[in-house]
């Protein structure tokens, strides 16, 4: 069943007549149902760490809309959580961190085998998603990269343009780099055990990469990428992975080979058929309409997927948006968008 399911079958390179489908963010706070077992967890964190809540919210888009793909319901930051960082949500402004900013607060970070502990009921959720999903809904695990990762350590919170993480960077590059390492090794172990657990493919997200110049989105973006990617396909081989470094711009050219990834996602301020030229020609691209469509819907929705299916329609593509969907976004406009993709 594995070889049918339309995603692996797009990473794996194959052009379909329809390409698969599914949403970042799909199961979230647009959806009546996932507002529901929010309350009903209590609040954001507990519901990350309740196994069958966080199951109950990947299941609710696939039934409500068949998408060809679940997400595992996680968070990026759960990770530094586990790694020893402070963490919590402020309601209406979003995640807040104790900070890492020096080698004496790098040095205090548990070791990587450690995070297991913490993680637990992440991998129980997989466990219980591989089980309750459709035969032929693929399951995705994901992790935040660990450039991204690190702006949210150093700074403590999310920022418009990761200044922190910039200043420490050219002030203290041994924490820095320190820091990128130890977010790297723990994303390995970390996404091998969701592998282990059930997942058939993983996405990384580097949201931030694009406010890196010059050497350093080789140096911070992609290279730590690569060598997740690398120590992943070592362990398990057969499973693809998606990489999502937002912002790139023209350096998307050459990120399949750059990272090793099976597919490159692409973010809304690139032209698909650009894309086509220049990224699709190297392996499966996943992309892009703008999220903004979600909320707005009407004819511009129906004419924007249009173009993106025919600009990436002569090669392996995932249909997704270019980011994740908004809260405020309009069910009724997934499901067009849906119908869009599949019906013409």
């Amino acid at each position: 069943m594995a070889q049918q399911k339309t995603i692996l079958r797009a990473l794996a390179g194959e052009t379909l007549d329809t390409p698969p489908i599914w949403m970042m963010r799909q199961a979230g706070r647009y959806l009546p149902e996932y507002k529901a077992t929010r309350a009903q967890a209590g609040d954001f964190l507990s519901l990350c760490y309740n196994p069958e809540l966080a199951a109950e919210v990947t299941l609710q888009p696939i039934r409500r809309y068949g998408f060809d793909a679940a997400i595992l319901f996680a968070d990026i930051l759960l990770l530094p959580q586990a790694l020893g960082a402070d963490l919590w949500f402020v309601t209406g402004e979003g995640p807040r961190l104790s900070t890492i900013t020096s080698a004496d607060e790098l040095s205090k970070l548990k070791p990587t085998d450690a995070i297991h502990d913490t993680l637990s009921p992440v991998y129980e959720t997989v466990k219980i998603l591989s089980e309750e999903l459709p035969k032929e809904t693929t399951l995705i695990g994901f992790a935040g990269a660990p450039w991204t990762v690190a702006t949210y350590m150093i700074a403590g919170q999310g920022t418009p343009d990761q200044g922190p993480a910039h200043a420490l960077k050219a002030e203290n590059r041994p924490v820095f780099e320190g820091i990128i390492d130890r977010i790297t090794e723990g994303t390995i172990a970390y996404l091998s055990k969701q592998i282990e657990a059930g997942a058939e493919c993983v996405k990384l997200f580097d949201s931030w990469a694009g406010s890196l110049q010059g050497d350093d989105f080789k140096d911070f973006s992609v290279k730590p990428m690569q060598q997740i990617t690398a120590a992943l396909k070592e362990k398990h081989p057969d499973i693809p992975v998606i990489a999502f470094p937002r912002g790139a711009g023209t350096k998307y050219t050459g990120m399949h080979a750059a990272i090793g990834a099976d597919c490159v996602a692409i973010d809304d301020r690139v032209d698909a058929a650009w894309a086509a030229k220049h990224v699709q020609i190297d392996g499966c691209v996943q992309g892009n309409l703008k999220s903004s469509h979600m909320v707005t819907g009407g004819d511009a929705l129906v004419s924007e997927t249009r173009r993106i299916c025919d600009a990436l329609g002569k090669g392996p593509h995932i249909f997704n948006l270019g980011h994740g969907i908004t809260p405020d976004a309009d069910p009724a406009n997934v499901q067009l968008m849906i119908d869009t993709v599949r019906g013409g």
